[in-house]
């Protein structure tokens, strides 16, 4: 294992961070990362290249993989309530559940006449059905409990990606190619678009705070954006650097603000009280951070083309 320290000194506002790198065998293409909520839980991960769910035991350094079946390419992997993994695979064009225990997979096929619908990332609400989204230009819910599945066409066609669900258990996703945020209303499945203030920005990935605002991440603009939806306000700022570009977004426990940024090959915290970044910069030159997610004291990266994962640990 190796081991980076850095120090914050800018402010007392700020924790010292750790920084600690676990490596992956090379060749399975890590994606996205959900972290167990237990203290030193397994960190999941999609292994797109290779077609399994990773397992990484913090403690140990252990990484386990799961094979998911024939053709699969997962994308996006989150923990149910339950502390399950389920996987969206884009090669199976299913959803993927894997038993956490018994490692036993359960897969839930996308109607035939679906089509490739290149399966994104996924979210469950409050009522535990699980959202998801398809970049050719689809969105969709599997209810677990019936096992039924149901698609909605997205507004302005292709471009769903990332998804999340605040605290109310209300679903938002971005659309890359639509560069929008859309309001997903659960009883009937049908989009409210939110247009950022920034055209054309390519809202990729969002992410809700305590109090229910969703957080954006612009590809294109290389901006940072907040939406309140109690009021309706729309807050910008730029990523630091020269044409900066954000792909994801997490917010923590301490609604601190976390956004990958790959211009600079760099992790982003945003302190929305002080309006300040924090830049730490990878260890390799090229580290392509996808998918973020955390749980109280940490947040993990998926360093795709480093083949590691990595965990900034804070107090």
């Amino acid at each position: 294992m190796r081991f980076l320290l850095l120090f914050l000194m800018a402010s007392p506002a700020w924790a010292q961070v750790t920084v600690q790198e676990y490596p992956v065998p090379k060749g399975h293409g890590i994606h996205d990362v959900w972290a167990d909520a237990a203290p030193n839980g397994p960190v999941w991960f999609s292994a797109q290249g290779s077609g399994h769910l990773g397992i990484l035991e913090p403690k140990s350094g252990k990484v386990e993989f799961v094979s998911l079946g024939r053709g699969s390419s997962p994308h996006g992997v989150v923990a149910a309530e339950d502390g399950a993994p389920w996987l969206t695979d884009g090669g199976q064009n299913a959803i993927v559940r894997v038993d956490p225990k018994t490692r036993a997979v359960k897969l839930w096929k996308l109607p035939e006449d679906s089509g490739y619908t290149n399966l994104n990332t996924a979210i469950f609400d409050r009522h535990g059905v699980h959202w998801f989204t398809g970049q050719s230009g689809i969105y969709g819910r599997l209810d677990p409990k019936s096992g039924e599945i149901k698609l909605f066409d997205a507004p302005k066609g292709r471009g769903p990606y990332g998804i999340h669900a605040t605290p109310d258990g209300t679903v938002y996703y971005a659309s890359l190619a639509g560069s929008y945020i859309g309001r997903v209303d659960a009883a009937s499945g049908a989009t409210t678009v939110i247009e950022p203030p920034t055209r054309r920005q390519g809202a990729r990935r969002v992410w809700s705070d305590s109090r229910g605002n969703v957080w954006v991440a612009e590809w294109n603009s290389g901006n940072l954006s907040r939406y309140e939806p109690a009021s309706g306000k729309w807050s910008t700022w730029r990523a630091p650097g020269d044409e900066p570009r954000v792909y994801a977004v997490y917010v923590d426990p301490a609604d601190k603000v976390w956004v990958s940024e790959w211009t600079a090959q760099a992790m982003l915290r945003f302190d929305p009280q002080t309006e300040k970044f924090e830049t730490f910069r990878s260890s390799s030159r090229t580290a392509n951070v996808r998918q973020i997610h955390g749980r109280r004291g940490e947040v993990w990266t998926p360093e795709s083309a480093a083949d590691k994962l990595v965990v900034y640990r804070y107090k």
